[in-house]
């Protein structure tokens, strides 16, 4: 590759960075190197133009050898151009299984936390990574299959707070060329030769049948998420007039809502930042027209359909513990022969039991993780949380579970199933029957978060 073409590739870079604003001559730029062409790209071309760079390194110890034959690499090029070089370790399995991660995601949020404290402690003005054309095409694929709303399929932004993009007006192929004209090596991650991932399964082999469609389809994309660019500027400005003709102190204003042109994606803008996903978001649409007191949750927020309003709360300690440590309602414990025209009752709200299976006093509780019991009709045991979830409770009602216990044996999950272990056969001879009866003050449990959400 002849010289013109390198400075072509530095030009645009300059031009890219000064269109967009990315950061100034003055600005020290820490540079995140992995070793890989982009990365190495991005640090030859921001010192060649003349910017203050420091370079950082991140080890996470996923791929054995070639995680530390990465390391060397990185901290010899580093080296050769005099570039500081800041290096972190992490053990990145542990932290996925600690956090329930999954590997791509833990090694992301390790490396953008640790990136912003350095950025911090070096006194940086920016953060930049080596994103380019394809990384963003890849993004708005890889969206639009999960199913995205339209924030969603915008690709890769060239500024995100502290993190900049200058590498976005390139291609994987300008990059690999501009490396080869100035006789600099890099290393290569095998995974990335690999199809476990989807965005490999996306670069490997959607991109490739897409472009003998059109063999345009990068710069056909790229242009489609420019374009989504400016529709989204005027999506999100409809969205905020939106909020304000539905959003009130006392929740958001359900015929107001309805009347918006689009109340379902409104609604869902409203309700996404909270934890809600789009299929809770559907449910909660579709509710709106029917009976007042149903309850949706997300694992910080509640909303109840109230007859004008969606009422919407962090869920607080006062929230998850609606009920009091006495038990919402009232029982009676009886006890009975069995005789021979003895039915057992269909009452949810009554369970009857063998008297001589029953070796410990009774006693009501709330469930806890970890228990478990055998459910009436079957021979193994099953955790509670199991049982209520297939169930299908909310999390406010598993809340709200109580227990039945023999000593420290489940007897009854209330109003649901007793445990095998205690029921009626026919060798029983006397039959405890235990009867609750809901306390008023609790049978609307609707009314009572209502007063919670005031």
């Amino acid at each position: 590759m002849n010289i013109y073409l390198c400075i072509m590739y530095k030009n645009k870079i300059a031009q890219y960075i000064e269109e967009n604003r990315l950061f100034t001559l003055k600005d020290k730029i820490i540079v995140a190197l992995s070793g890989g062409a982009d990365s190495v790209a991005l640090l030859r071309l921001l010192v060649d133009l003349g910017y203050t760079c420091e370079a950082a390194h991140c080890n996470f110890h996923l791929r054995g050898k070639e995680s530390d034959r990465d390391e060397s690499f990185v901290n010899d090029l580093c080296k050769t151009l005099n570039i500081p070089l800041h290096i972190q370790h992490f053990q990145t399995a542990k932290f996925a299984a600690e956090q329930h991660l999954s590997i791509e995601m833990a090694a992301r949020e390790l490396r953008y936390t640790w990136f912003e404290t350095l950025r911090q402690k070096q006194t940086a003005g920016y953060i930049a990574v080596g994103h380019h054309k394809d990384d963003s095409v890849e993004t708005f694929l890889l969206n639009l299959i999960r199913g995205a709303g339209i924030n969603g399929l915008l690709g890769i932004r060239p500024i995100n707070g502290n993190i900049v993009r200058p590498l976005l007006c390139l291609t994987r192929q300008d990059i690999t060329t501009y490396l080869q004209g100035i006789g600099q090596s890099y290393v290569t991650d095998s995974t990335n030769l690999q199809e476990e991932y989807t965005r490999n399964k996306i670069r490997l082999n959607l991109l490739p049948q897409l472009a003998e469609i059109n063999p345009s389809i990068k710069e056909t994309l790229i242009h489609t998420t420019e374009y989504l660019n400016e529709v989204a500027l005027i999506y999100k400005k409809g969205i905020e007039d939106g909020k304000k003709r539905v959003q009130t102190q006392q929740g958001i204003l359900i015929n107001a809502l309805l009347n918006e042109p689009a109340p379902e994606a409104l609604l869902f803008e409203l309700l996404h930042p909270l934890g809600f996903n789009t299929t809770q978001t559907e449910n909660i649409f579709k509710s709106l027209t029917g009976q007042s007191g149903k309850i949706f949750t997300s694992q910080q927020w509640i909303v109840v359909k109230d007859r004008e309003y969606l009422l919407i709360k962090a869920i607080h300690p006062e929230i998850k513990t609606l009920i009091a440590e006495q038990p919402p309602f009232s029982y009676t414990i009886e006890e009975q022969v069995k005789g021979a025209n003895f039915t057992i009752p269909r009452d949810p709200n009554t369970a009857c039991f063998d008297k001589d299976k029953l070796k410990s006093s009774l006693s009501f509780r709330l469930w806890k993780q970890g228990d478990s019991f055998i459910p009436y009709g079957m021979n193994g045991r099953k955790k509670v949380s199991d049982y209520l979830t297939n169930r299908k409770f909310s999390i406010l009602q598993k809340q709200q579970q109580w227990l039945l216990c023999s000593g420290e044996n489940i007897a009854w999950l209330v109003g649901e199933r007793i445990d095998d272990r205690f029921k009626i056969d026919n060798y029983t001879q006397q039959i405890i029957i235990v009867k609750i009866q809901i306390t008023p003050s609790n049978i609307d449990i609707p009314n009572k978060l209502k007063e919670q959400l005031k």
